[in-house]
């Protein structure tokens, strides 16, 4: 059978975008890291690919908001190739800067729905750069958290509260939320930004469209955890490697 294709897009400021194609790699895809100019004028075309990713950093310098640009970009130049790619069941995740991206592009909380949602500035006023405790959804139907309960992930980012209007509740799919160290809801520092909810990811309803600020690509083994030490095997896998695996796994029934 044929590995998977992943392609990853990286932009002026983006920062993320090897540690999560050897991500995909490790979990046996074939993975293209493409600057998204190159993607726009059609070489390659996304229909070529089953995952399409946006990953971390600060695209453009987020000069006019964070992931404003590239999501300018995404709706204005590669619409065109998104629109039959999600329509044909592709997967798509955007961590953290990608996750701005994916909102202000109009592609979560309903793909193409228009912007519904904002990612506005932590309640605390700087950048937050942590490792937190996540827990899974109940019942949520996102991909790439198949078999996921409770998580450690890291965040590093300025902007990552969710804030959702009255009208835009009802299409909200929660992925994960956060937590406190015992998997049950609590404030500052715990959710590090202020997120209704305690929203730490989106999916859209089929679950295939994953948008969340914390970084799976940065906890791939269990030596980059902080209290590795006490963890087991230091070479096992850490806990963001499911995401991959599970997309991987999913994009080999996707033709």
């Amino acid at each position: 059978m044929k590995k998977p294709r992943v392609l990853v897009i990286r932009a002026p400021g983006t920062n993320c975008d090897a540690e999560t194609a050897y991500a995909f790699e490790v979990a046996g895809a074939d993975c293209d890291l493409v600057h998204i100019t190159r993607l726009a004028e059609g070489e390659p075309r996304l229909d070529r690919f089953q995952v399409f990713v946006i990953p971390g950093g600060f695209s453009y310098g987020d000069d006019l908001g964070a992931g404003k640009v590239q999501a300018n970009e995404l709706e204005l130049r590669l619409r065109d190739q998104l629109v039959p790619f999600i329509e044909r069941g592709g997967l798509v995740l955007g961590i953290c800067n990608g996750f701005q991206v994916l909102v202000r592009a109009g592609l979560l909380p309903v793909p193409f729905g228009g912007q519904r949602v904002s990612l506005l500035p932590n309640t605390s006023g700087k950048y937050e750069c942590r490792w937190v405790h996540l827990r899974s959804a109940p019942g949520n139907p996102c991909v790439f958290t198949r078999g996921i309960d409770r998580i450690d992930l890291a965040v590093g980012h300025g902007e990552g509260r969710l804030f959702v209007p009255p009208e835009a509740e009802g299409d909200i799919v929660p992925v994960l939320y956060y937590c406190g160290p015992d998997g049950r809801p609590a404030g500052y520092p715990y959710n590090p930004n202020g997120s209704y909810r305690d929203i730490a990811g989106l999916t859209d309803a089929s679950g295939r469209v994953l948008g969340l600020m914390p970084h799976p690509d940065r906890f791939t083994r269990a030596a980059q955890h902080p209290n590795w030490t006490g963890r087991g095997n230091p070479d096992a896998a850490g806990d963001g490697f499911r995401f991959f695996t599970n997309a991987v796994q999913y994009a080999k029934g996707i033709v």
